[in-house]
């Protein structure tokens, strides 16, 4: 895998291809795409406002075979146009906004595959604000590889994109910017619903009813796959923020990391997994190039409250290095369409030979150890 880390692709018309690095655990991967519909909750946001609450997921999981099925895009064509005209101009102005062939990168899951006989730990994923599930597919494509079932939710209306069935593309529809106070308590909340929500429908899935709403046919045996007795949260960001509120709200979950996401809201007022602590087991993932007095603040309330909080730190990195940009940034800079310094501002200056290997190893052994 460290070896094919930086390799760029060139299609025909010289676009880059994002390559991402490949899953270190024994097992292949499957993967399926679910569309969700909650119809007892109304969506929050002005563009959907008083409709039912739409979720689209991707379930990555252990597969008996990947014969005959195919690679699974990154993300959709549709998304990936999007993706590559908006994110470059208002999410994260160091990408290029041109020269880079989002459509043609692929991770290493075969869509429907039939899931691998047994039972398998379930961890779900939310993504930092703004992101889509899918800039965190090669970390869920890994954990699936080394034996757990990952379920990445998308929270739509405020990522960049989310492409429902038909064609259908939602955007960002925040009534202003996610600091907010007002917008971050709506944000948070929303995510919490969307993680209780996504948690129940899975467990009507274990128990062998299909929760899609076109009612399409699932991979074989992936319902009698998940072990929802074993479950986990991770998040990136505010994802972050949201897996490690979830643990401490939901007793479904049972151990839970934190991808660099604050611990308080933006008056400074502690979330509550922060003040009162938790009884199971949090990590706390951070990078040393991401200085914030608030970050740090809700941190050392977070360790300070209680001996089930872990805390480790990435080196010579920086925010988005937890994303699938840390093997794409270098890409992008090899190829002259990124420059030292905005590659640096993106992920820091580690090579992914050294993070990717380390966050991998990290996140799933702190999982692994407690949901044995």
């Amino acid at each position: 895998m460290i070896n094919t880390i930086l390799a760029v692709s060139v299609a025909a018309a010289s676009l880059v291809i994002p390559q991402l690095a490949a899953p270190d655990g024994r097992l292949p991967v499957g993967t399926e795409v679910l569309h969700l519909v909650d119809e007892q909750r109304t969506d929050p946001w002005p563009d959907a406002a008083g409709q039912p609450r739409e979720l689209m997921v991707t379930v990555h999981y252990p597969a008996r075979t990947v014969r005959g099925y195919p690679l699974a895009r990154q993300m959709s064509p549709l998304a990936a146009r999007h993706f590559g005209a908006f994110d470059a101009r208002y999410i994260h102005p160091e990408l290029p906004d041109s020269g880079v062939d989002w459509q043609g990168a692929t991770g290493r899951a075969h869509t429907g595959a039939p899931a691998r006989s047994g039972r398998y730990p379930v961890l779900l994923y939310s993504p930092a604000a703004g992101d889509p599930r899918t800039l965190n597919t090669a970390l869920a494509e890994d954990l699936a590889s080394r034996g757990n079932i990952v379920v990445s939710m998308d929270h739509p209306g405020e990522t960049s994109e989310v492409e429902f069935p038909g064609g259908r593309l939602r955007g960002i529809a925040l009534p202003g910017p996610p600091g907010q106070p007002d917008v971050f308590s709506t944000i948070l909340q929303t995510r919490l619903a969307d993680t209780r929500f996504v948690l129940g429908e899975l467990t009507g899935l274990a128990s062998g009813t299909n929760p899609d709403a076109e009612g399409r046919r699932l991979p074989e045996r992936l319902g009698r796959a998940l072990d929802l007795g074993r479950a986990g949260m991770y998040g990136h960001s505010i994802g972050g923020t949201t897996a490690a509120q979830a643990l401490y709200e939901d007793p479904r979950i049972d151990v839970a990391v934190n991808l660099e996401g604050y611990l308080d809201h933006p008056g400074g007022e502690l979330l509550p997994v922060a003040r009162y602590g938790t009884s199971r087991p949090l990590l706390l993932y951070g990078t040393d190039g991401f200085r914030d007095e608030r970050f740090a603040r809700g941190w050392a309330a977070m360790r300070a409250s209680g001996t089930c909080v872990r805390q480790e730190t990435v080196a010579s990195a920086t925010h988005w290095v937890f994303s699938d940009f840390a093997t794409i940034a270098p890409q992008l800079q090899a190829a002259g369409l990124m420059t030292a310094e905005q590659r640096k501002s993106l992920i820091g200056a580690v090579e992914p030979p050294v993070s990717v290997p380390a966050i991998r190893d990290t996140v799933a052994g702190f999982f692994s150890g407690r949901l044995r």
